[in-house]
């Protein structure tokens, strides 16, 4: 209830700008242009979690960038969900065209760009009334289906345990503190196996989330090739199949077939010589959460200073 009356209030009430206080605008000029007029730029934190995908950000996290982070978050500003969304949005095409990944673009067949917002906390989508990085990721698939992107958000990671507060926490205690946190719900490795997966959140500071998040559904993922792999049909003498899950990965069966590769041989009804694929064993299992891993992650706003690395 708190959420959709101040959206209304907000629409009917004089507003000042969330970034600098100017009366009556949500968002001026000077500080729409400091959240979405620079080009996004690839971000890494320092030290960089193990496991983060290539993230990118809109604008840095300071001045008016900033506050207008916080009065979405924190005060309810509902009505900015659409600028920070549209920096989102061009955070994720960055990300999308450095990992050579722009497929969702034009149509035509191409894989969609599925959306996977962080998840927030239970308690503090109660406390706030609504789930900002929902909101946002929600305003940037939007704003890239105008741009002509198959975008669309898939909220499928859930918390499967209680972290403690992140504010005042170092990047090791952030680490530890979300290991193991996240999970997909029953069926995301199915959603997650049908596009190009950008993980999105509205700050990157340490880049504990982000990798927890990415950690999430590179497990739900292999999981769901596995389970393909298990269900495959069974293919006559010569035959092949392929499989795609996130990015391509092909497996194809010809020739004479042996125990030791891991395939084996069976004889159908008529005596009919047929092939079963087996479940990945480990070392397999583990390249496919490499392949099949989220293709980047974008978020609105990060510290100035992970701008400023570059490393090769």
């Amino acid at each position: 209830m708190r959420g959709w009356w101040q959206d209304l209030t907000g629409l009917v009430l004089p507003a000042e700008c969330a970034g600098c206080g100017r009366a009556r605008t949500v968002l001026c000029r000077e500080c729409r242009t400091a959240l979405t007029g620079a080009a996004p730029r690839r971000v890494r934190p320092v030290p960089e979690p193990a496991g983060l995908p290539a993230v990118h950000a809109a604008a840095a996290y300071a001045a008016g960038v900033r506050a207008a982070l916080l009065a979405h978050k924190e005060r309810g500003a509902l009505l900015l969900a659409g600028p920070l969304g549209e920096a989102l949005a061009g955070a994720v095409r960055r990300g999308l065209r450095d990992a050579g990944a722009e497929g969702g673009a034009g149509g035509g067949g191409a894989r969609a760009v599925l959306i996977v917002p962080v998840p927030s906390a239970r308690t503090a989508v109660r406390a706030r009334g609504h789930d900002p990085t929902r909101r946002i990721a929600l305003a940037a698939a939007r704003e890239l289906r105008r741009g002509g992107t198959a975008a669309r958000v898939v909220t499928v990671l859930r918390q499967r345990r209680i972290v403690a507060d992140q504010s005042g926490l170092d990047s090791r205690q952030r680490l530890a503190n979300l290991s193991g946190a996240l999970e997909a719900v029953p069926g995301g490795g199915r959603l997650l196996a049908g596009g190009a997966v950008v993980l999105v959140d509205d700050l990157m500071t340490t880049g504990a989330s982000l990798a927890e998040a990415a950690r999430a559904v590179r497990a739900a993922l292999v999981a769901e090739a596995g389970a393909e792999t298990g269900a495959e049909a069974v293919r006559g003498a010569g035959g092949k199949w392929t499989r795609t899950c996130g990015d391509p990965m092909t497996a194809v069966y010809t020739g004479e077939i042996r125990e030791g590769t891991g395939e084996r041989t069976a004889r159908a009804s008529g005596g009919r010589a047929v092939r079963t694929p087996r479940a990945p064993r480990a070392p397999e299992r583990a390249e496919a959460g490499r392949r099949c891993g989220p293709v980047c992650a974008a978020v609105v706003a990060a510290p100035s200073d992970s701008f400023a690395i570059s490393r090769n």
